[in-house]
């Protein structure tokens, strides 16, 4: 898998979205019309596009304290101070469609992610 181009979320609840339009290198559009869903994405949703687009992931939640612990790849699930929030690790960085590209997880109280397979 390509390293992706960031892409910020367009509106306060399309991080799912964005995330998404990462990961497939689609437009945030494109996303919304397949979901037919411009609002907070579920977890179902995350699933029902990653096999839309033929990207294999483990199903699996984990739990994340640390950067390290991460795998090459990998959706997020933060629990920040406004809100659950989606966003997306990729080989050591942080493509976050609300705070931009970051070395490290923003700020946020609890941390789960899914790993993606290449």
């Amino acid at each position: 898998m390509q390293k992706p181009k960031y892409i910020k979320e367009p509106t306060p609840l399309q991080c799912g979205q964005a995330v998404l339009a990462m990961l497939t290198n689609k437009s945030v559009d494109e996303i919304v019309n397949l979901l037919n869903n411009e609002r907070e994405t579920t977890l179902k949703e995350m699933f029902y596009t990653l096999d839309f687009y033929g990207i294999a992931y483990d199903k699996t939640r984990k739990e994340v304290k640390n950067k390290s612990e991460l795998p090459k790849i990998a959706i997020l699930s933060l629990e920040t101070p406004r809100c659950w929030h989606w966003s997306l690790y990729f080989d050591g960085t942080f493509y976050d469609p609300e705070h931009g590209v970051l070395s490290d997880f923003p700020t946020s109280n609890r941390k789960y992610y899914w790993e993606i397979i290449e």
